[in-house]
């Protein structure tokens, strides 16, 4: 006669009275623990979290946030998140989110102004405790819903005089000077610039940097080797096919960002050209990819992790201690040039 089989009840899911127990503890102890209350000290709290951790308890995070007033959410809005200099950011905000006890919710605008309106929505519905916006240009159109609500924000580039509002200062014309310096010393003279969309301040911006380079390099800038196009590997091919077209053409590209000049490189190999003897490139944010190029990208770092923790710490300090008011406001990320395989002495004439 074939057996029955066994049904096992299954196990109760612990509860903060579980936990309590086991730690012998209060429940509102418990409490202020998963809050982070410092009003409990470290060996009670180191007691708690060791019966959390043994028993599998997961807090309820809407109720933490109904009790505490706050979510521990922060939110990202990104730009692009086809762009590989995006989710590498994404990563770093996340890895330095959690290990501080907060978690994210990520949205990406696609450069579309609608969907930057619907990403914020989201950000207001699940209540985050601040948002940054990392758009480069983009953002305008959704400063007021947040600024309204009083919702802490950092931006890349752009200064509000709000005390909510908190900036990320970049650092694009050290890395821009010296891959311009970079270039002038391998002898090159004829140097173009592929520029990001002028409706993102951080493009007018790197572009106003590589002509303030040229001009301290000594070195002449013609106005149609300054090529606007948009920060993707077919717009790097756009602007390198409108450079071919010249009857005078540069030695050297400096490009707005990597994507474009990795598209540069492509466009170069199918016109049979040689990266770097007949041609120079030069990108910008040094993506993961950009080593594994062939040949290996030349290009202006700009970190991501840096960015990432400017972004984190201006939203934590608004979040945490809002009526500080010595809080900081401006954050500066630096850029530096990474020189690998991409640029060359010019063949000479």
């Amino acid at each position: 006669m074939p057996r029955k089989a066994s049904r096992k009840t299954p196990a109760k899911s612990p509860d903060i009275r579980t936990v309590a127990a086991l730690a012998k503890v209060s429940i509102a102890t418990v409490s202020r623990t998963i809050n982070g209350s410092p009003v409990v000290s470290e060996r009670l709290a180191k007691r708690v979290w060791q019966a959390i951790h043994e028993l599998g308890y997961l807090p309820n995070t809407h109720a933490r946030t109904l009790v505490s007033g706050r979510s521990r959410l922060f939110g990202i809005i990104v730009e692009n998140i086809t762009n590989p200099f995006f989710p590498e950011l994404i990563q770093s905000f996340e890895e330095v989110a959690v290990a501080h006890g907060y978690e994210i919710l990520v949205s990406s605008s696609n450069s579309n102004p609608a969907i930057l309106t619907t990403c914020v929505r989201r950000m207001l519905e699940r209540k985050v405790d601040g948002v940054a916006v990392m758009t480069f240009g983009e953002e305008e159109p959704v400063l007021d819903q947040l600024m309204h609500r009083k919702i802490p924000i950092v931006l890349a580039e752009f200064k509000l005089q709000d005390p909510h509002c908190s900036t990320i200062l970049l650092d694009y014309r050290s890395g821009i000077h010296a891959a311009v310096r970079h270039l002038a010393g391998l002898g090159h003279r004829h140097i173009a610039f592929l520029a990001g969309p002028h409706t993102l301040h951080s493009a007018l911006t790197r572009e106003n940097d590589f002509r303030a380079a040229m001009k301290t390099a000594g070195l002449p800038i013609q106005k149609n080797w300054i090529v606007e196009c948009d920060h993707t590997l077919k717009g790097g091919v756009n602007g390198f096919d409108q450079l071919q077209a010249l009857a005078t053409r540069p030695t050297a590209i400096v490009c707005s960002n990597d994507m474009t000049a990795i598209g540069v490189l492509r466009a170069a190999f199918m016109k049979g050209l040689q990266v770097p003897k007949d041609l120079s490139v030069i990108g910008l944010d040094d993506i993961d990819f950009a080593e594994f190029t062939l040949p290996p990208l030349t290009t202006i770092r700009l970190s991501r992790a840096d960015l990432a923790r400017a972004a984190f710490e201006a939203l934590r300090q608004q979040a945490e201690d809002p009526s500080n008011p010595h809080l900081q406001r401006e954050f500066l990320v630096s850029t530096s040039l990474v020189m690998r395989g991409s640029t060359a002495p010019p063949v000479a004439d």
